[in-house]
């Protein structure tokens, strides 16, 4: 390689630049889920890695060719799949400067940058989620780690009451933990029970109401060797559990509570909504997303624990070249040390939001969430869940019908949403997720769930006259 030259460096960031707002321009004009045509020309990067150097810009206009016309528009107006949040402007721009400052945000002495605004979005997110003020946070990839962390620290603490040292002794021989979960936890949190060593026979699944909230008469007497983990906005309904009738029994009992709250933990920013995370101040770790309600970047999980020295036995790391700082060192409060400066884009998407903008941001995601559903059942499409947050649940009668809409919704592109099982039945889930989502592209989504309904119902009426 030749030494940089800032000429052709600042060459090629301009064609990066050019390229990128050509695609912000015309995004609202093109599929939400590129077309089969489209996705065919992903073939072209299946190719040998070239023995000699290609020039750069030869690379960027390859990746920006093919690039803009194969990924999915999960940023914009009108997608509704996977509870995936937008892109805030501010949120863009200042992940452009923290990716040319490129900062490893492991310790302080590598970025009093990243340290700061990581301690700065901490303080800022225990006050506007209304936390206990002893309470860390972390910054991972997604929920997913998030919880992973949480459940960790939880394993920490609650062997440490039980005598168990497990960072010196492990788990074999080990005093059992019970993991206990309602019927409709996200899948996620199994994956990282067994991560962290545990087996499907130490979780214990407590039955779930209509809504897919924990059922509190169900739950099991609780002890020092149980960890309960709640939802705050479950992945179908958007429901959240009775955080204050369950997070006080595990504190009667001693046991550790965990929530979950990837998407609907935002929800207590807003003072019209805060009655549905009532209580979560009494759990003892969060798992929450910036990239989902808050439309921060992707990607940034975030872990927030209220007993520092449990986070920190669980996670942090020894080594004779590391270099501790005298205010923060981010990595002892998540798994990885070497990672990008998430708090860069976090802090830069809070600070311009502030408390209004957030509570009015979410409060716009909850409206659009209603809105869609009064209009669709007016449209013929019956809504299988009462309208908690930013979920939306369509169940069109009867699970063939609810299929053959929603590969018509697939296939057509104006919108994109997606499926999943809800009480046993098939059904078309929405998330309004997107700060950029307003009423124009909310009945743009229920006109083509309406013709989706009226050509699959059009269909099935032909084929029956066919073929009495």
């Amino acid at each position: 390689m030749q030494p940089s030259n800032l000429k052709e460096t600042f060459a090629l960031l301009e064609s990066a630049k050019s390229e990128s707002l050509k695609y912000l321009d015309n995004a609202d004009r093109l599929p939400v889920y590129p077309t089969n045509d489209a996705l065919s020309l992903l073939a072209l990067f299946d190719e040998d890695l070239p023995d000699n150097q290609n020039n750069p810009s030869d690379t960027l206009c390859k990746l920006a060719e093919l690039g803009s016309q194969t990924i999915v528009n999960t940023g914009g107006s009108r997608y509704f799949g996977f509870v995936n949040g937008g892109i805030l402007p501010i949120g863009l721009a200042s992940r452009w400067l923290a990716d040319a400052w490129d900062q490893n945000a492991a310790l302080e002495v590598m970025s009093p940058l990243s340290a700061k605004l990581e301690q700065v979005c901490e303080q800022w997110l225990v006050e506007l989620l209304q936390l206990p003020d002893t309470t860390k946070m972390g910054l991972v990839g997604g929920t997913s780690v998030a919880t992973l962390c949480g459940l960790a620290a939880a394993r920490n603490h609650q062997y440490n009451k039980l005598n168990w040292n497990v960072n010196e002794k492990g788990l074999i021989g080990a005093p059992r933990l019970r993991f206990i979960m309602g019927g409709q936890t996200h899948g996620t949190v199994s994956k990282m029970i067994r991560l962290l060593g545990f087996g499907s026979q130490s979780m214990k699944i407590v039955p779930s109401d209509d809504q897919g909230r924990l059922n509190v008469a169900c739950l099991p007497p609780l002890d020092e060797t149980c960890v309960l983990v709640l939802q705050a906005g479950n992945v179908c309904s958007g429901s959240f559990d009775d955080f204050t009738a369950l997070c006080a029994a595990a504190n009667k009992a001693g046991a550790w509570c965990h929530i979950d709250g990837a998407f609907g933990l935002w929800a207590a920013a807003s003072p019209l909504l805060r009655h549905l995370t009532s209580g979560i101040e009494l759990a003892d770790s969060w798992a929450v997303d910036g990239h989902k309600t808050l439309n921060t970047p992707y990607d940034c999980g975030i872990i927030l624990c209220k007993h520092p020295s449990a986070i920190t036995e669980a996670l942090h790391q020894q080594g004779s070249y590391i270099e501790f700082g005298k205010s923060r060192d981010n990595m002892i409060y998540t798994p990885d040390m070497s990672r990008r400066a998430r708090g860069i884009d976090l802090w830069a998407c809070m600070h311009h939001l502030g408390k209004n903008g957030i509570a009015l941001l979410i409060e716009r995601l909850h409206e659009g969430a209603r809105y869609l559903a009064e209009r669709l059942q007016e449209c013929g499409l019956p809504i299988a869940n009462v309208i908690h947050f930013n979920q939306v649940i369509v169940h069109a009668g009867n699970e063939a019908l609810t299929q053959q809409v929603l590969k018509h919704i697939q296939a057509n592109g104006v919108i994109w949403c997606g499926s999943a099982i809800w009480k046993g039945m098939f059904i078309i889930r929405l998330s309004v997720c997107s700060w950029q989502t307003n009423k124009t592209d909310l009945d743009v989504a229920i006109e083509a769930l309406a013709s989706a309904l009226h050509l699959t119902e059009e269909t099935d009426h032909t084929n029956q006259t066919t073929h009495p």
